[in-house]
This record gives structure tokens, C-alpha cells and sequence, in this order.
């Protein structure tokens, strides 16, 4: 689980961004806060304090010797670098799939009641090719990712009908098919249930698949996921 990173803005991926083109993604190089200055156009205390603030968030780990430093990105520092360049993709490209990135989250335990509920598992079966599991996997979206969200209405669902029963109407929805990766492993399909109302949480997003995915990806609260949204 990554460490606080409040300390951590532009400047220091930028840093970041330069050890990983030097090789530190793969493992220990030798980093002098003098040389990455003259390439951050800063100073060497600048420099410096960048570094020990990529340390201090746990994107980089270092062994200070006697004429510089190792430096080496870690796991949590190449997932902050994978983001960037998901941003920059969408700036560049049109991919055809969304990537969002966030961490597992228990959730209110709706997921399981609405799931289930014939009228929406019917269309499901019949749609989505397949019975969902009796529940949902609720997605904590990181900053990046949450601001990229709205860029899923542009995307082509799968439109699941608003329903009744003799107590009350029951809203449509739109799901949208996924993958979803964790820890080297991946899923698929899943896909994003979005209800069609006039307002919902865009912090977080709700999955379902035919398998209970916590089990499938040994999932707990707090780990991170990337959801890829395809077109």
C-alpha cells in the first residue's frame, strides 16, 4: 500500500519521470542530485529535496554512498508513472479503451440486493451473456482517474431497461465491458455499472462479473486495481 504522497506534485514526477529514462525502472542506477538539477534546470538542493520526497511517498528507494546515490522506482512509483502516461495517451491518441486506476473498497452491500433482483438479472443473462455474481466490486478511483471517468458516456454500453414490479420502478442502467487487472493478473469480462440517474458518485466505479471478483483476483479492501474500459 503506497505511503502518503502529499509531498509529491509535478516537479517530482518530473524527476521521477527522468530516473525511469535512465533505467531505474529496472533496477538500481547511479543518480547524482548535481547532474538530474542540470536537467530539471533547478538547483542541487531542489534536486535533492525532490528525490527525498519521491522517497518519503515510496515511489523511489535509495542507498546513499559516499560519491552519489542508487536509485531504484518502485512498484508504487512505476504505477504513478503508468498513470501519466494513460493521461497523456488520451492527450495524443484515441484509444479505444479508458484506463482507470483506484483501489478496492468495501461497499454499502446494495450491490447484492439489486443484482439479484430478477427484472435486472433477466437482461443481464440475456445481454451481457452471462449471470452476475450476487454482488459488486466497488472501485475507489484515484484523481487522475476520476476526472478521466466522464470520458465512459463517450464510450459504447450495453443498455439495461428500467423495470417494475408490483411494489415499485426499478431504474435502467448502462454497463459498460471491462477488464480488470491487478497484480499482474487480469479479468474479463467484467463490466461498469452505471445506474441512469441524474445523480451518482463519480468517485468511485461498480463492477460485476459472473465470478466473485475479490476471490478470482484474491482482492482486499485497499488494493489497487486498473479498470480498462473498452470501446
Amino acid at each position: 500500500m503506497s505511503r502518503a504522497t502529499l509531498a509529491v506534485g509535478y516537479d517530482e514526477l518530473a524527476a521521477l519521470k527522468l530516473l525511469a529514462l535512465d533505467g531505474a525502472r529496472h533496477g538500481e542506477v547511479k543518480a547524482s542530485c548535481g547532474d538530474l538539477a542540470d536537467r530539471l534546470d533547478a538547483s542541487t538542493q531542489t534536486a535533492s529535496r525532490r528525490l527525498q520526497a519521491l522517497e518519503e511517498a515510496g515511489y523511489v528507494e535509495r542507498d546513499v554512498v559516499s560519491d552519489g546515490q542508487w536509485v531504484t522506482i518502485t512498484d508504487d512509483g512505476e504505477r504513478v508513472l503508468q498513470r501519466e502516461y494513460e493521461d497523456y495517451r488520451r492527450v495524443f491518441e484515441d484509444p479505444a479503451e479508458l484506463a482507470l486506476s483506484g483501489r478496492v473498497t468495501s461497499g454499502m452491500g446494495e450491490g447484492r440486493h439489486y443484482i439479484s433482483l430478477p427484472g435486472y438479472n433477466r437482461q443481464f443473462e440475456e445481454r451481457l451473456g452471462y449471470e452476475p455474481f450476487a454482488g459488486t466490486l466497488n472501485v475507489e478511483l484515484d484523481e487522475p482517474s476520476r476526472r478521466a471517468r466522464s470520458a465512459m458516456e463517450s464510450l459504447d454500453g450495453i443498455d439495461i431497461d428500467a423495470w417494475e414490479d408490483d411494489e415499485r420502478t426499478y431504474g435502467s442502467a448502462t454497463c459498460y465491458p471491462a477488464t480488470l487487472e491487478a497484480g499482474g493478473d487480469a479479468y474479463d469480462p467484467v463490466h461498469v455499472i452505471v445506474p441512469d440517474r441524474t445523480h451518482h458518485d463519480e468517485t468511485k466505479v461498480e463492477l460485476i462479473a459472473a465470478d466473485k471478483l475479490r476471490d478470482e483476483l484474491a482482492l482486499d479492501d485497499g488494493d489497487e486495481v486498473i479498470v480498462r474500459v473498452a470501446q
